[in-house]
């Protein structure tokens, strides 16, 4: 059976055992990463919505960086909006600016 190993981005570490679950599991050669959210390292929300998008992002990167990844790795992002209708055009501009070009999926 394929080792499954936990991953944290070190300055979440305590932030995510507090919660009980891991930023990412890499089990061979593949890294499953959980949801992230636009939180300060100190798990405090940022109230401003496009700045939480970039949070969301910057926390990605820094479970990605962990396990030794990029976003060029990236093969599926889902994104969840309590107001799409408001929201999804924040959410697309940020993702345009981080893939050049997008995940296949």
């Amino acid at each position: 059976m394929t080792q499954r190993i936990a991953v944290f981005p070190a300055d979440r570490h305590s932030l995510y055992e507090e919660h009980g679950y891991s930023a990412a599991i890499r089990s061979g050669d593949l890294l499953f990463v959980s949801g992230q959210v636009g939180s300060h390292t100190d798990g405090t929300p940022e109230p401003d919505f496009q700045k939480q998008v970039r949070l969301a992002f910057e926390n990605l990167k820094a479970t990605l960086t962990a396990a030794g990844c990029t976003f060029d790795d990236i093969v599926d992002v889902t994104t969840f909006h309590t107001d799409p209708e408001q929201q999804l055009n924040d959410v697309m501009a940020v993702k345009q600016e981080i893939f050049a070009h997008p995940p296949l999926s």
